[in-house]
């Protein structure tokens, strides 16, 4: 299954970060978030990505471009044309997308867009600024048994963030930001079918807006509770958190080996 990652938003909210990088190439721990939430999916064998870009989205192509030269050591040697000679290489079984999805584009315009590199199959999707615990070999399971057309993972971090009501294993109202404690709220790492395609009109079509209520509204979005890890780099103080977590290696997001 491919993994669809939205990675072209301004982030407006971190923009002591942001106005020189997306918020997917913000570091925690000399890593970029993106790079964290690749590793993730790639632990539990989810290796194929389609990541959107959008706001200086030349920066996570030139990441990926120079993945060995971020990764390994290197000799350059100039005295031989400049010849290239990586040492240690690090590489990871990854096969990565990027697609332009336009700078202004909304997250349902953005998921549209890299339709064509889906071909029609089953596909995972999440944001490019939050990492978890969540057992996505449990959501995949769940998502398959129910038939839902898409299945969110839902967690209960507190008022800062809309509400989902939920009814079995229906989301029966999508509430998006709005202000009550407790509620649970849409966490990302969804399964969608590509039927979802079929929700979203065009580029300003906000994925939690219109198409997640209409699905909703017809019993067809799923939901996964999780109540483990979850945390998302909205703001300054979320990144400081995120790193003193890396760094005092209780990261609960690292279930990969070194």
């Amino acid at each position: 299954m491919k993994v669809v990652i939205l990675a072209g938003g301004y982030g407006t909210r971190i923009s002591e970060e942001s106005h020189l990088r997306p918020k997917p190439m913000i570091e925690i721990g000399e890593k970029p978030i993106l790079w964290h939430i690749c590793k993730y999916y790639g632990s539990f064998g989810f290796n194929e990505f389609v990541i959107c870009c959008g706001y200086r989205g030349y920066m996570i192509k030139e990441y990926f471009a120079d993945y060995y030269l971020h990764r390994s050591d290197v000799t350059f040697d100039f005295s031989n044309g400049g010849r290239m000679e990586i040492h240690t290489n690090v590489s990871e079984p990854w096969k990565v997308t990027l697609v332009d999805t336009g700078a202004d584009a909304q997250t349902g315009g953005r998921v549209k867009r890299v339709a064509p590199y889906i071909g029609g199959e089953r596909f995972m999707l999440t944001y490019g600024d939050g990492v978890s615990d969540v057992d996505l070999n449990a959501l995949l399971a769940q998502h398959e048994k129910s038939g839902k057309t898409v299945t969110l993972t839902a967690i209960q971090p507190g008022g800062r963030f809309g509400v989902l009501d939920i009814e079995g294993d229906s989301v029966t109202a999508f509430k998006e930001k709005a202000v009550e404690n407790g509620g649970w709220i849409n966490a990302g790492f969804m399964v969608a079918e590509p039927e979802l395609f079929s929700y979203i009109d065009d580029d300003g079509t906000v994925l939690e807006r219109a198409p997640l209520e209409r699905l909703s509204a017809e019993r067809k979005l799923g939901v996964y509770r999780h109540g483990g890890y979850w945390a998302c780099m909205d703001t300054q103080r979320d990144k400081a958190a995120l790193e003193a977590a890396w760094a005092s290696g209780q990261a609960r997001w690292k279930v990969w080996k070194d």
